[in-house]
């Protein structure tokens, strides 16, 4: 949807006046005893009465004055930075700052940076039940952080010295309307994939076929049946699949196609950074990227998923244990994810059986057969070559048998020695030779 920027600008503007007037207040009462008839909850909030982002976001989960004080004031460093100067003055009394106005300053040392416990004073002042009150803003169940709205750490104890920010995904959104997808690195050890082919370009048998549709009509409707139906206490929200075949027959195809046709980003998970061999880094490379994609629908796919989700050993030392941990954390994580899992593996007999057990799918890509393999070949030279009389597809498809993706090396042979010549024709002994050099991978021979 596009966004009116200059909407989403002025909303903000109101929103961030509204902000001043509540600190106004609560530094009037803080300092002056006249003030003491004021209420910091008597200003009256801005309407949301578009659809800028910020507006959505407030209206779809309604949130409260305090709530909306929250989100604002995680804004404001962003937006209007000097709308927080005011808390860097000093108390006189000791040369120093104002303890209860929490905060810190930027690394530059220009400006202030808000933290819970400044969010906490311009709402409560000194009111201990309501400071306690405040604390269920930031428990894990909370929709800041079910959503992924806030940066707060909950592996420790709730500090409200903690700085109060918010993630890069929502201040994209709330900002500029513009989605937030991570970036490839070793905190997010996955990278998004695509492809510009559609369903009728992934040939694979009528099992799979209506294995993949029925994965897709899940994806499309499991709100409904979850939700509107309410039967989430039956049905768990997540989907988790493997896919396992040989190297070439359609398994990322297949998982790019579906989030194509769900409107789901798909990201690769990249095993050779979450695996490590130091103790409880593996647990931890893989509580981030979880904790990442929680709640974003997004699509993840493990390819040669054995690597990690391999069949446990026997205990027989301390590494054994560990490496069992790892499984065993790693099925809680997959259990629990309320999105799309997809796991790619070239061998059924390498998974380990209590991840089998947590399928709803179990997908078998098998090799395309020879009426699979002419339909390939068709959807690969015909359309953009002309081909040499000689070559008969319906006799190629049937004397060799190749996967999708070693047709498509094949093809790419065939392509560069094409363009060597100067023209759009396939000739038979190109064709041929690329196969050849294909078999020569599996050290099989024409």
């Amino acid at each position: 949807m596009e966004v009116d920027i200059s909407r989403a600008a002025k909303f903000l503007q109101q929103e961030i006046n509204w902000l001043e007037q509540v600190v106004d207040t609560r530094l009037s009462l803080y300092f002056n005893d006249e003030a003491k008839g004021k209420d910091v909850q008597k200003h009256k909030l801005p309407a949301c009465k578009g659809n800028s982002p910020y507006e959505n976001l407030v209206k779809e989960y309604k949130l409260s004055f305090d709530e909306r004080l929250v989100l604002i004031l995680s804004l404001a460093r962003h937006i209007r930075p000097q709308s927080l100067d005011i808390f860097l003055i000093k108390n006189k009394t000791i040369d120093s700052d104002y303890v209860e106005f929490g905060g810190g300053k930027d690394t530059n040392e220009k400006g202030f940076l808000p933290t819970l416990e400044t969010a906490c004073f311009i709402l409560n002042g000194s009111d201990i039940l309501g400071r306690l009150k405040f604390l269920e803003h930031f428990d894990q169940t909370h929709i800041f952080f079910k959503k992924g709205i806030l940066n707060v750490d909950h592996e420790q104890a709730l500090d409200l010295q903690q700085k109060l920010s918010i993630t890069q995904e929502y201040l994209g959104l709330l900002c500029q309307g513009k989605k937030y997808l991570p970036h490839f690195s070793s905190k997010f050890p996955a990278k998004e994939i695509s492809t510009p082919l559609d369903w009728e370009d992934l040939i694979v048998n009528e099992s799979v076929e209506e294995s993949l549709e029925e994965l897709k009509d899940w994806l499309l409707h499991s709100d409904t049946i979850l939700r509107k139906w309410k039967l989430d206490n039956h049905f768990k929200p997540g989907y988790r699949a493997l896919f396992y075949g040989a190297p070439g027959t359609g398994k990322t195809l297949a998982a790019t196609l579906l989030g194509k046709a769900t409107s789901r980003p798909v990201f690769r998970v990249d095993l050779s950074l979450v695996v490590s061999k130091y103790i409880g880094e593996t647990e931890k490379n893989l509580s981030r990227l979880f904790d990442e994609a929680e709640n974003k629908d997004w699509i993840l796919f493990f390819d040669e998923a054995d690597a990690l989700f391999g069949k446990r050993t026997a205990t027989k030392d301390s590494h054994d244990r560990y490496a069992n941990q790892e499984v065993s954390y790693l099925l809680q994580r997959i259990e629990d994810f309320p999105g799309l899992v997809i796991l790619a593996t070239n061998m059924h007999s390498n998974v380990d059986e209590a991840f089998a057990r947590r399928f709803q799918s179990m997908i078998h890509f098998s090799k395309p057969d020879k009426k699979e393999r002419l339909r390939l070949w068709e959807g690969l030279l015909s359309s953009s070559f002309k081909l040499e009389p000689k070559v008969n597809l319906e006799q190629v498809a049937e004397d060799f048998t190749l996967t999708g993706g070693e047709m498509v090396n094949a093809f790419r042979y065939c392509a560069l020695q094409a363009a060597k010549r100067g023209e759009r024709i396939i000739e038979y002994q190109d064709l041929i030779q690329g196969i050849r050099r294909e078999y020569s991978k599996s050290n099989k021979t024409l």
